[in-house]
């Protein structure tokens, strides 16, 4: 209880700026959670549907594959449903690569959105927090320059404990979603790494499986395999 009536406290005597502090706390735990359930699902179904999408590719089967791909709404499934829409109808490789980034290039800003919001309210919290303190401050020497001499030196004191209560707030504030903003940040950066490494996994077995499924024509030489690059483990 004692706790409570000190928190209590402490609010209320950080004047108005401690409402705004607040507001921008409660936006910014909305979306870590958000933004952490979001990347954790999406980690968890990529490597669910490549475990599926890459067994039925190195059989050859590309329609059973190119159909559990248009059904499937995670980003690997993305990647290989576009590769597999221009699998057999492109004669290059280059093709294949640039459908990959084109892809990656949609799905990238979904996986970076709103997380930039942590460090624009943690920016925002350290700013109020300052800005109610001197707001505060500014009230505090008004009133001392009217008060008894004997009186000032206590009443400053006073006002500036109070005052600093705002910078105290906003600087609690800052930190947490400094840190969680570092940390979804890392959490979205390998999630896109991941990707990157399984076009290049996806693009390769496409292309090793189409060369073995056509001989090439007038006894030329065969392409040479594709450099096989190993499944990332934050797919």
């Amino acid at each position: 209880m004692e706790v409570w009536y000190a928190i209590v406290q402490f609010f209320s005597n950080g004047g108005a700026f401690m409402y705004p502090i607040v507001l921008l706390l409660a936006l910014g735990l909305g979306v870590s959670v958000e933004r952490y359930i979001t990347l954790t699902l999406a980690r968890t179904k990529n490597r669910q549907t490549w475990e599926k999408l890459e067994e039925l590719i190195r059989k050859g089967e590309f329609e059973q594959a190119r159909e559990l791909a248009n059904k499937d709404k995670s980003a690997i499934a993305q990647l290989f449903a576009s590769a597999l829409a221009r699998q057999g109808a492109v004669r290059r490789r280059e093709d294949l690569d640039r459908a990959m980034e084109e892809t990656l290039m949609a799905i990238i800003p979904r996986l970076e959105k709103r997380t930039h919001y942590l460090a624009t309210f943690a920016n925002m919290s350290t700013l109020a927090g300052l800005l109610g303190t001197i707001i505060g401050l500014i009230h505090a020497f008004t009133a001392v320059s009217n008060a008894d001499p004997a009186d000032k030196a206590e009443l400053l004191s006073a006002s500036i404990s109070i005052g600093m209560n705002c910078t105290a707030f906003g600087l609690m504030v800052a930190i947490p979603l400094v840190l969680v903003h570092s940390l979804l940040q890392t959490k979205t950066t390998e999630l896109i790494d991941s990707l990157e490494m399984v076009s290049v996994k996806i693009v390769n077995t496409i292309a090793e499986r189409s060369h073995y499924a056509r001989p090439a024509v007038g006894g030329a030489a065969p392409a040479a395999a594709a450099v096989q690059v190993p499944v990332p483990s934050g797919a």
